[in-house]
């Protein structure tokens, strides 16, 4: 077995039961984010991020008390929204997903969205708050993409392909095993997407959202 964190390899010998090894991971995780500094690119400060969520929270009651719109966020506080969002991309969960740009903007797009929701005398955490906001919204596009694809793979399988063509009078019969096996490879050997079964129960309105989703 391969470890490859910094461990003690007389201690692996002495210890080699599963738990110690999994205890020891769990720590090197937590050396690791004790090691984000200042200086690394996505890291927030949720201090001052949480006094920039109060400092804009204050302008929207003043905002609401002259009958005007809510004010955009500070640049600050987007530049947090683009720093969680491209950090958690970098999550092994999320890493190798092709359209991992789009999931950092509907990221970004939704904490701006609900960025009005956030109450500083209920939570002093903001970080762990458009976290989770941003987090779900990786999870709703990477079900929106699997569900693209999967309409592009049933289509690809109900429809005929021609690799050819015959002129009019032409009564011979013609096969492309290639082309078929070509079309076979490009097509998964399972859906990667279910479609959710409809409920009889619902109706009118209830299962245009029940749709939509």
């Amino acid at each position: 077995m391969v470890i490859f964190w910094n461990m003690d390899k007389k201690a692996i010998d002495k210890r080699s039961d599963l738990g110690y090894i999994i205890s020891n991971m769990a720590e090197v995780k937590k050396k690791r984010r004790k090691n984000l500094t200042k200086d690394d690119t996505h890291y927030v400060d949720n201090k001052a991020f949480l006094e920039a969520m109060k400092v804009w929270k204050e302008e929207c009651k003043k905002a609401t008390k002259k009958n005007k719109g809510i004010p955009p966020v500070s640049n600050y506080i987007a530049d947090c929204f683009i720093k969680i969002a491209n950090r958690l991309s970098f999550r092994p969960n999320f890493v190798n997903y092709t359209y991992r740009d789009e999931m950092i903007s509907d990221g970004i797009e939704n904490c701006i969205q609900y960025s009005y929701n956030f109450n500083p005398d209920k939570s002093d955490n903001p970080f762990a708050y458009f976290t989770q906001i941003i987090y779900y919204a990786f999870v709703r596009r990477i079900q929106k993409e699997k569900k693209q694809s999967h309409i592009k793979n049933k289509m690809m399988e109900r429809t005929t392909f021609e690799p050819f063509t015959k002129q009019k009078n032409d009564v011979n019969e013609y096969s492309s095993p290639a082309f078929e096996q070509l079309r076979n490879m490009m097509l998964p050997d399972t859906d990667v997407y279910k479609p959710k079964k409809k409920n009889p129960n619902k109706k009118g309105l209830e299962e245009f959202m029940n749709d939509d989703e």
